[in-house]
């Protein structure tokens, strides 16, 4: 993954920008949730990264998810509390999917 692919989605130092794939996202987002965009959610991550430009830098890399990682940490926390998987549309999915 590269800090371009979650600029052109719209997740940018200025915000997430309007109309864009990261707008839909925290628009879907807000609604399952009754309203927030939760703190550590897809949206939130990719939005910090995006402010960053800090993907690379975090383990999202083209090749998958770096060992040791933060995004390695992510993973193994959201498949804990998931029984053992990543669910589809979950932080760690959705981010590496950018």
């Amino acid at each position: 993954m590269a800090d371009e692919n979650v600029r052109n989605a719209g997740f940018t130092s200025s915000g997430i920008s309007r109309g864009s794939l990261a707008s839909s996202m925290m628009s879907q987002e807000a609604r399952a949730s009754q309203g927030g965009v939760h703190s550590g959610g897809p949206t939130a991550t990719l939005q910090e990264m995006g402010a960053k430009g800090s993907t690379h830098s975090s383990g999202f890399t083209s090749s998958g998810i770096s060992s040791g990682s933060r995004a390695s940490q992510m993973m193994s926390q959201e498949a804990r509390s998931h029984g053992g998987g990543i669910p589809r549309g979950g932080t760690a999915s959705s981010v590496q999917s950018i």
